[in-house]
């Protein structure tokens, strides 16, 4: 018992400090879009991301290069990837409350080229998600969920 109520207080302790630690990365405003900015080129963002995507033992879906889809159909677009990943005990956590919930999941992080040629990793914020859903008792998950991806982003803050 002592061993279940220590494994407890040690995830609560890392929640938070994940939580604390992915607190920049929040949406400005109602629409739930969270952005963070790359200091790096594109692919070396896409690299990045995935590097640390596969390191922390997550499952890597698909990688999909809207701008080459967009010129296959004779559309010009600026750069913009969608990476879809996710780790399932933790995603399906939200879909057991509301399947819903399911139409979010599992991440979507899109990583895009401005006019100006900045780089940024664009994803839908896990609080707007839990509201857009209804879901109220999955707290920590959610916190988990916005920390990971925080950490995931920040690989790419930085030269």
């Amino acid at each position: 018992m002592n061993t279940r109520i220590s494994n407890f207080a040690t995830s609560l302790a890392l929640i938070f400090l994940l939580v604390s630690a992915a607190s920049f990365a929040r949406a400005d405003n109602d629409d739930g879009i969270v952005r963070v900015k790359s200091a790096v080129a594109m692919s070396e963002a896409i690299a990045r991301i995935k590097a640390d995507i596969a390191s922390k033992g997550i499952r890597f879906f698909s990688e999909i290069d809207q701008s080459k889809l967009a010129a296959d159909a004779g559309v010009k677009l600026r750069p913009s990837t969608l990476l879809v990943f996710g780790n399932p005990p933790l995603g399906t956590q939200f879909i057991t409350s509301n399947p819903n919930a399911g139409l979010d999941w599992p991440v979507r992080l899109l990583l895009t080229e401005d006019d100006n040629g900045d780089v940024w990793a664009v994803w839908t914020d896990f609080e707007w998600i839990a509201r857009r859903h209804s879901i109220k008792d999955r707290v920590a998950q959610f916190g988990m969920a916005t920390a990971v991806v925080g950490s995931i982003t920040s690989t790419i803050a930085t030269r």
